[in-house]
């Protein structure tokens, strides 16, 4: 039973200080990093244990008022846009690392935990958490989790999904569950395999079971300079063909280089069209055995520059830059749109002219940034939003880059989600019957959906059924 006051009922589960409804609170909520769409909650909460969690969702589904789950903010989808009249619950007090078991290989966190401090709470047992996104100092393990965020290293060690054995989850309607736990061999449905992924409208993981993997004994790391973005491409294909699996397989083209340069100086050839990085790890004598064959093959590739990293040092200076690449593309542009589309590796080379092609013809300059080891390519978007129409331009260029990725076999995101910026892009990709399955298993979890509400599925008509619901 609804409430007349919907704030003055929340207060009975935090403190005034702890309850954030004045606009100048709400501003830095009303947007993540895609800062092209923007909305005010009704407000914000800032719980501190899983129970003030598991009480607030009960209190959204008593209210029926719709919740979005956000940590640090750093999704480029939307995905943890408020809505409107809705509240959003802020995990970061949720920060404890619980347990770390280095005998099963395993820890157990919080939602709000940042994803490298994982690693370093591993570290002492020589283990570490293997997914590793850009933004991995800042960017935590619940979203994480909703988005299956990848990371450099995704090539060799996958998805977040392949390292969560279980969750611990407060689900649309308030009913606490758990999903698989501290096995890597499951028993039944892999329902963690559903709720990774699902971008927030399921519920709320309150607590994470990550597998740890052992650190490498040796890293290799070589970057080699093309002279056209295309070859780089081509140069990705021909490792791969080798039967090489490296760590890390990244490219980044002028623009992206101009950036990273100019931000954190990585060293990288100021002349290039574009560089590729490329990252051996395992035992010593393996990882030096393979090097010797990649080195064969980009310098068969046509690169016209190969350099070896000689130490740890110039190792983590490459990977600085590389990591820094988004953010210091702020320096060439008032603003941009971080696309996340994926193509197949074979056709890297194709999707690359053809992106250059787009740019030329809307007149934007795209910096291209990707793991081409599983062709997931992040072409950033360079526009002025001061400028009249830019904006637009700009999303009519990502859109066409999302089509073109459909179109040579490929998904519209890799890693980043679908959140707000890709919904209208879903059909392109799925048929009305797969949409629709999808919708039925949202709303067996959620039959109100008032965790995270128009997010991912095309806009559709409202169902009378949640006529009472808050906007």
């Amino acid at each position: 039973m609804r409430t007349a006051d919907p704030i003055a009922s929340l207060r009975a589960i935090y403190p005034r200080e702890r309850i954030l409804t004045r606009p100048a609170e709400l501003a830095a909520y009303e947007s993540d990093a895609l800062t092209a769409f923007r909305a005010r909650p009704l407000a914000v909460v800032l719980p501190q244990t899983q129970e003030e969690v598991i009480e607030t969702v009960r209190w959204c589904a008593r209210e029926r008022v719709p919740f979005v789950a956000r940590g640090s903010g750093t999704s480029l989808s939307g995905g943890s846009l408020p809505v409107p009249g809705g509240i959003v619950i802020a995990l970061n007090r949720l920060n404890r690392i619980l347990r770390v078991d280095p005998e099963a290989r395993i820890a157990v966190v919080e939602p709000g935990v940042p994803n490298l401090e994982v690693s370093r709470a591993a570290a002492p047992y020589g283990l570490y958490y293997a997914p590793d996104p850009s933004s991995q100092g800042v960017c935590t393990i619940g979203g994480n989790v909703a988005f299956n965020s990848g990371g450099a290293h995704c090539l060799k060690y996958g998805m977040t999904a392949n390292h969560v054995l279980g969750i611990k989850a407060v689900l649309a309607d308030g009913e606490v569950v758990q999903m698989g736990g501290e096995s890597p061999e499951g028993v039944g449905p892999d329902l963690v395999g559903i709720f990774v992924g699902s971008e927030g409208l399921f519920g709320i993981a309150l607590e994470i079971t990550l597998r740890l993997v052992p650190r490498p004994e040796a890293y290799r790391t070589v970057m080699a300079a093309y002279p056209s973005l295309e070859a780089a491409g081509e140069a990705v294909a021909r490792i791969v063909a080798a039967g090489l699996l490296p760590g890390a397989l990244e490219i980044m083209d002028r623009l992206a280089i101009e950036a990273a340069e100019a931000a954190v100086g990585a060293g990288y050839p100021r002349d290039a069209a574009a560089i590729l990085i490329v990252e051996l790890e395992g035992e010593a004598a393996e990882v030096e055995s393979e090097l010797a064959h990649l080195l064969e093959v980009i310098r068969a590739s046509g690169a016209t520059e190969v350099r070896l990293a000689r130490d740890e040092s110039e190792r983590q200076r490459i990977w600085k830059g590389r990591k820094g690449a988004f953010s210091a593309v702020g320096r060439l542009s008032p603003d941009y749109i971080v696309q996340d589309g994926v193509v197949p590796r074979t056709r890297l080379g194709e999707a690359l002219a053809e992106i250059e092609r787009l740019s030329r013809k809307y007149g934007l300059r795209v910096a291209n940034v990707f793991h081409a080891g599983d062709g997931n390519l992040h072409p950033l978007i360079l526009y002025d939003g001061r400028t009249p129409g830019e904006l637009e331009r700009a999303e009519h260029l990502a859109g066409e880059i999302l089509h073109l990725c459909v179109r040579l076999g490929g998904s519209i995101t890799g890693e980043h989600g679908v959140g707000m910026e890709k919904r209208a892009y879903l059909p392109e990709m799925f048929g009305k019957t797969d949409l629709e399955a999808m919708r039925r298993l949202r709303r067996a979890m959620d039959p109100l959906e008032i965790a995270n509400r128009g997010k991912m599925f095309p806009p559709e008509e409202v169902r009378p059924e949640l006529a009472g619901v808050r906007p």
